[in-house]
């Protein structure tokens, strides 16, 4: 029977899983195997689940008709947790949580997490499973993310660029920090330091950012297309990389690809992601899972480092994606879970 790949849900919006969709149907549509987004459709072979579904008793139809369910887990929801949220939000990120851990136990034929961390952290909490499992990295076109094309990093100073979906609520932490990773670069240098930042950044955030070094230089850039992405980041000259607990952030592919080096601490999946000279990870100095405040130092060595070796380090960082991150390479792997 030929193959017909169900994709759940549909996805729309910046980053995360709707990039990973959008970069899977390109490889689909590239190998010409017929998808959709139907689950009653009763052609589908195979569903991949790439994030939370209401469609639970759809979901159980599709498997009792032959289908092969295929989940994709990244992390869970854990900040609710630890920050105060209002009691929707916190309702919201647990019931996503419990609602995936029963797909993963009761419906997936086999599940696809996106680094090792992933894997250990859902292990950790909610148990291993018996079914068959893989780990398969992001991937992303080596020929549209590459080093060759326009943009290139100033001469006259040095850029380090912030890329994120979004930076509101808890994860505006992670521009407070790289904030202060720019203060403590530039006041270790006589050129001046820029930080880059693209996402979407409120006015109360930018704000508050900019009173923490009034001094320091920082451009806006706020949301671009996906497509500009790759101009971006051939303009900097290390990208720092703020999610906390990441399991496999497309940010940091997408800039290896291009030869961006990376600094970031040492959470989630960036220590199995940034390996071979692609950049530095260091460890945060404290309890990150309580949100503790990072040590800056290090980070700061780090960084400046990688401004001094700037051109080794491209290197090491294009080589990197082309030996792990192919989008080729990743489609094939979720095709052998979805169809052997």
């Amino acid at each position: 029977m030929k193959p017909q790949i169900c994709l759940v849900p549909k996805l729309k919006g910046l980053g995360g899983t709707a990039s990973f969709q959008a970069r899977f149907i390109q490889g689909l549509e590239a190998r010409q195997i017929p998808y959709g987004f139907d689950l009653n459709d009763r052609n589908n072979t195979a569903v991949l689940v790439i994030g939370g579904t209401r469609q639970v008793f759809q979901l159980w139809l599709a498997r009792k008709r032959g289908a092969r369910i295929v989940q994709r887990l990244n992390g869970l929801n854990w900040l609710h947790k630890i920050e105060r949220s209002p009691w929707r939000a916190a309702l919201r990120a647990e019931r996503n949580n419990r609602l995936l851990a029963f797909i993963r136990r009761r419906l997936a034929d086999h599940i696809v997490y996106q680094s090792h961390f992933s894997r250990d952290w859902w292990t950790n909490v909610f148990g291993p499973r018996s079914i068959p499992s893989t780990i398969v990295y992001n991937g992303i076109d080596l020929e549209q993310y590459h080093p060759d094309g326009p943009g290139s990093p100033p001469n006259d100073h040095d850029q380090i660029l912030l890329v994120e979906g979004r930076l509101t609520g808890a994860y505006a932490r992670g521009l407070e920090t790289a904030v202060r990773l720019a203060q403590a670069v530039q006041k270790g240098q006589d050129r001046r330091v820029e930080l880059m930042v693209v996402g979407d950044v409120s006015e109360s955030v930018r704000t508050r950012a900019q009173a923490l070094a009034p001094e320091l230089w920082i451009t806006w850039r706020g949301i671009v297309p996906r497509e500009n992405i790759p101009a971006i980041d051939r303009s900097a000259h290390v990208l720092f990389s703020a999610d906390l607990n990441a399991a496999c952030p497309n940010s940091v592919i997408e800039a290896l690809a291009c030869g961006l080096p990376i600094v970031a601490y040492d959470t989630g999946a960036l220590a199995e992601l940034v390996r071979d000279g692609a950049g530095e990870i260091v460890p945060w100095g404290a309890d990150y899972w309580q949100l503790a405040d990072p040590v800056i130092p290090p980070l700061a060595a780090a960084c400046s480092q990688i401004l001094r070796d700037n051109p080794a380090y491209r290197e090491n960082a294009r080589r990197r994606a082309e030996e792990v991150f192919s989008l080729d390479d990743m489609v094939a792997a979720y095709l052998e879970a979805l169809v052997g």
